[in-house]
């Protein structure tokens, strides 16, 4: 069934942001236009408002820290030194991983073959033990730990944002039933993500991380999917992805140092949306994480709906040599869990 669910929801709005802090309401609103103007070949179902339960919480946060941020709601301040709350803001964080859960319901049970959730407070630095970088519950973490307790055998988390995610790494290090696939900008925040960074136990192998210096474009996310992202996804073969959408790897972005066009976002969907081999039953959701400059935010989120369907080329030209060098030395590390 080729439509697309999509969660949002007026309580994400009410989760404000101090003054002057990027990580404000105005995003959503820079994210529905983007919605709006996507070209959708797809029927479309919004979900219904749901909240995440405190058994779908802690199969990611531990009790310690879920209750923590029980006290904490209806109040204000930080949680750490980048993450503040208001009064609704515990609120919204529930309503943004039950938002995420409904998506993948809505994705097994066949309503829908794609997802969208436009969720805020974003999740992929939240900790199982605390909030981290804008970040209270891990939205994709507890999506993909949901979607395993529904019986699905492997799940794929793509995560562009460029910030490395390492609350859903730390969720799933040692896991082989969540395959964790990151490429952000390195060295960078959070300080996570080396490359050698591969999982551990029954896991090692299953976490994927692709650091990237400064000034990384169109050519070398381009390299990265057609080289390592795409090829261990399809050997991989999950029976769901959701990708941790971020878009602040976009070259206008205020908080880091990449350099993407709007087109590349397009053209990573459609890679990974290409490798699944479970085709027509491969099911994709994106779950909003992070994106700073709203017309960078809006455009690239256009991009990347109109590539679930329909393939998007990307002309992205020769790489540097040190990201040359940096893929080589990634993919070294990746060919002793993968035929690449």
């Amino acid at each position: 069934m080729n439509v697309l669910a999509i969660v949002d929801d007026p309580l994400f709005a009410e989760h404000r942001a101090p003054a002057g802090h990027p990580e404000r309401p105005e995003r959503l609103d820079a994210a529905r236009a983007g919605l709006a103007k996507a070209h959708l070949g797809l029927g479309v179902v919004t979900l219904g408002p749901r909240d995440a339960t405190d058994e779908e919480l802690g199969r990611v946060h531990g009790a310690g820290y879920l209750a923590r941020l029980g006290r904490a709601a209806g109040g204000s301040g930080y949680l750490d030194a980048d993450t503040y709350y208001c009064p609704a803001s515990v609120d919204a964080a529930r309503r943004a991983a039950g938002g995420a859960v409904g998506l993948v319901d809505a994705l097994i049970d066949g309503q829908a073959r794609f997802g969208l959730a436009l969720v805020r407070p974003p999740g992929h630095h939240a900790r199982p033990s605390g909030a981290m970088g804008f970040c209270l519950l891990n939205n994709v973490a507890v999506a993909a730990a949901h979607a395993r307790a529904r019986g699905i055998d492997r799940v794929a988390v793509i995560d562009f944002d460029v910030h490395h995610g390492n609350g859903t790494q730390e969720t799933f290090f040692a896991d082989p039933s969540v395959l964790f696939v990151s490429l952000h900008q390195f060295p960078f925040y959070p300080g996570t993500g080396a490359a050698d960074e591969v999982g551990q136990r029954e896991g090692t192998g299953f976490t994927v991380n692709v650091p990237l210096s400064a000034g990384a474009d169109d050519a070398v996310y381009a390299a990265a999917f057609d080289r390592l992202v795409a090829p261990i996804v399809e050997q991989y073969d999950p029976g769901l992805v959701l990708i941790s959408a971020g878009f602040d790897a976009h070259q206008r972005d205020p908080l880091a140092s990449m350099s993407l066009s709007d087109a590349a976002y397009g053209y990573m969907v459609s890679r990974v949306a290409q490798s699944m081999p479970r085709g027509a039953n491969g099911r994709m959701a994106l779950v909003l994480e992070g994106g700073y400059d709203l017309g960078a935010l809006s455009e690239s989120l256009t991009s990347a709906l109109g590539a679930l369907e329909d393939p998007a080329p990307l002309d992205g030209g020769e790489l540097r040599p040190r990201h040359e060098q940096e893929l080589a030395r990634i993919l070294a590390l990746q060919k002793a869990f993968w035929q690449l």
